[in-house]
C-alpha cells in the first residue's frame, strides 16, 4: 500500500462556540465533514459521516464504489434520524476527502466531495483544486457572472447546493488519480479557504518541513485573521520511499486547537 505521512488540526474558530466539523484520519481514508444545522444537529451529522468512513477504512480492499456507497448510506441515515427526532430537523453535512482505493489491481487516490469543503493537490510546486464546490457562488463563478475576488466576499458564498442528509441523497463526486511520490493533499473545511487564499496555501505547503508543520501554519494564519467559521485541515503526503511505513506526524502541543496524533 502507498506509504503516507499525515498531519491534521481542527478548531472552532474565533466566533463560533460549537465545532461542527469532524475529521477522519485513518490508513486509507482522510476526510473532513462540515456539519450544518446548529447545536446538537450539525455536529451529529458530521460525526455520523466520519464514523461511517472510519468503519470503511478497516476494509482490506477498498474500491471507489465502496466510498460512494458508504456516503449515500450515511446520507440516508442522517435524513431518517432528522425526520425521527424533531430537535435535529434540518441537520446535514458536507464531506470531502481522499481515499486509497484499488482500481485494476493498483492503488489510486479516490478524491470525493459533496458540498463546499475542498481537496487541494500540491505537486511539482503547483497547487490545484482537486474538487468542485457545490455552491451557488461556484455556479456564478463558472458562468462568468462574478470573479474570484467577488466570490470570496459574495453574500451567498455559504449557500451550498449539495449535502449529505437530503432526500433524495446527493450525487457524490469522485475522481481517480494515481499516487505520486512527494505529492501533498490538503483536505479542509471552508473555514480555511474563507480566510486563506490558494496562493498562500501553496506558499505554506512549499515551505513546510512536514504535513503537521503545514497544518500548524495554515491554522495559525486562519485564526489570526478572525476564523469566522470552524477550521479543519488534513495534510497527506505520499512518501518518496514507498517502503516507508505510513505514519502520522507527532505535532507539538498547541493549546488553542486539536492537532493530529492525539495531541491537544
Amino acid at each position: 500500500m502507498v506509504a503516507t505521512v499525515v498531519g491534521w488540526g481542527t478548531d472552532a474558530g474565533a466566533v463560533r462556540q460549537l465545532n461542527e466539523d469532524a475529521v477522519s484520519v485513518g490508513t486509507k481514508i482522510f476526510a473532513v465533514a462540515d456539519g450544518m444545522g446548529g447545536h446538537a444537529a450539525g455536529d451529529v451529522a458530521s460525526q455520523m459521516t466520519v464514523q461511517a468512513l472510519n468503519e470503511l477504512d478497516t476494509r482490506e480492499l477498498l474500491r471507489p464504489a465502496d466510498v460512494v456507497g458508504a456516503l449515500i448510506g450515511v446520507s440516508d441515515t442522517i435524513a431518517r434520524r432528522a425526520q425521527a427526532e424533531p430537535e435535529r430537523w434540518g441537520m446535514g453535512t458536507t464531506v470531502t476527502g481522499v481515499a486509497l482505493v484499488t482500481v485494476g489491481g493498483s492503488d489510486h487516490w479516490g478524491i470525493f466531495n459533496v458540498g463546499d469543503s475542498r481537496v487541494y493537490r500540491f505537486a511539482d510546486g503547483i497547487l490545484t483544486r482537486a474538487t468542485v464546490d457545490h455552491s451557488e457562488v461556484e455556479e456564478l463563478l463558472t458562468a462568468g457572472v462574478i470573479s474570484e475576488e467577488e466570490a470570496r466576499v459574495h453574500p451567498d458564498r455559504n449557500v451550498i447546493t449539495r449535502s449529505l442528509g437530503t432526500v433524495p441523497a446527493p450525487q457524490v463526486d469522485l475522481w481517480l488519480l494515481p499516487p505520486m511520490p512527494g505529492e501533498r493533499y490538503v483536505v479542509c473545511s471552508d473555514g480555511l479557504v474563507n480566510e486563506v487564499s490558494d496562493a498562500e496555501i501553496a506558499t505554506i505547503l512549499a515551505a513546510a518541513a512536514s504535513p503537521q508543520a503545514a497544518v500548524n501554519e495554515l491554522m495559525t494564519l486562519a485564526l489570526d485573521r478572525g476564523a469566522h467559521d470552524n477550521v479543519t485541515i488534513v495534510v497527506v503526503e505520499v512518501c518518496v520511499n514507498e517502503n516507508e511505513p505510513a505514519q502520522q506526524d507527532t505535532p507539538p502541543t498547541v493549546p488553542r486547537h486539536r492537532l493530529g496524533a492525539g495531541e491537544e
